[in-house]
């Protein structure tokens, strides 16, 4: 049976799959040795960068979207860039009956991004696949990941601590929050794997969630992620990407994440529906129960990030954040 971090028995009458997979099977050979993966090369110097997808074989919108760029022939216009189908083994099991089933096969893809984890002897489909990107990844300069989340409609672009990733994702304009985390305790991401998550080296990551699973507009605003991925690495001419895109933002603040609820109870539970990036007023608001717990937010107009439906001992139920204004905080 394939395993799923992200399964929710309350999840079949409320998730419309309204998107159709793509066929990535053309993309198959790719040109790299490595199933699924292309590069382009523009032939000019220039940095190596990487869009991916499928990180988890259920966000179908990522792969609409890489589809989308081989289908129309993008081609950079300096230095190379790689375009990935990550967990495509998941991604052959989707069914639109049970789309949270298909998340991985044995273990989640998106937390095995360490050393020490992809140079050891255990085995199973994902930390295979790790093994294989692992060489190409470790020569891509500028990376983003594509991904999607169980609620909220507004994206979100992931950037890590560092003032590099989110004045990466700054220049990317656009619609998305810029939400700067350190990870998951549970395992290491793809955006924090190695230099990206070092300060000091010019590598960068971004992971976007394009919006909720399976929606038209999730898929939409993957497509657009990708353009403007593009012009932020001078890859592709902006006009190029025109068509593809709202209208550009210069965002005037971000989120830094400060705590994450991690609920130890069966009964835990919030006390009304958050869908992502709500603003919570006062601090001290009872946001969930756990047990005989309540948790409460630490401080006035406390953001609360992708907060999950069903809440699991162990796991994290929703990050809270505090806004942060990019003028106040320069990088360095």
């Amino acid at each position: 049976m394939i395993a799923s971090g992200e399964r929710d028995p309350h999840a079949a009458p409320h998730d419309r799959v309204e998107l159709t997979p793509p066929d990535i099977e053309p993309y198959r050979q790719g040109n790299t040795s490595v199933p699924y993966v292309t590069t382009l090369d523009s032939g000019l110097a220039g940095p190596h960068a990487m869009i991916n997808a499928l990180m988890h074989g259920n966000e179908i919108s990522g792969a609409i979207a890489v589809d989308h760029l081989l289908q129309r022939g993008i081609r950079p216009t300096r230095g190379r860039l790689t375009l990935a189908f990550a967990n495509t083994t998941a991604f052959g099991m989707f069914s639109r009956e049970r789309p949270y089933e298909s998340r991985f096969i044995d273990e989640d893809l998106n937390r095995l991004w360490d050393d020490d984890v992809l140079s050891d002897h255990k085995r199973s489909v994902e930390r295979l696949r790790a093994r294989a990107l692992r060489p190409i990844i470790d020569t891509v300069d500028h990376l983003l990941d594509l991904h999607s989340m169980q609620s909220g409609t507004r994206p979100i672009l992931l950037c890590g601590p560092s003032p590099k990733g989110r004045d990466f994702a700054r220049r990317l304009g656009g619609p998305a929050a810029i939400v700067a985390d350190v990870g998951h305790a549970d395992g290491v991401r793809l955006r924090d794997y190695a230099d990206f998550n070092h300060a000091a080296s010019p590598r960068n990551a971004l992971l976007a969630e394009c919006g909720a699973h399976w929606t038209s507009r999730t898929a939409v605003t993957a497509i657009e992620m990708a353009y403007r991925f593009l012009v932020a690495v001078d890859m592709i001419p902006p006009a190029l990407a025109a068509p593809h895109m709202t209208e550009r933002v210069a965002p005037d603040h971000w989120v830094e994440v400060t705590d994450r609820v991690v609920p130890q109870n069966p009964d835990a539970s919030f006390v009304k529906t958050f869908h992502s990036l709500e603003t919570i007023d006062t601090a001290g608001t009872l946001i969930a129960r756990d047990g005989a717990r309540d948790i409460r937010t630490p401080y006035d107009d406390c953001v609360l990030i992708m907060p999950a439906r069903q809440l699991t001992p162990g796991q994290t139920a929703v990050r809270l954040g505090r806004k942060r204004r990019f003028e106040d905080h320069h990088a360095s």
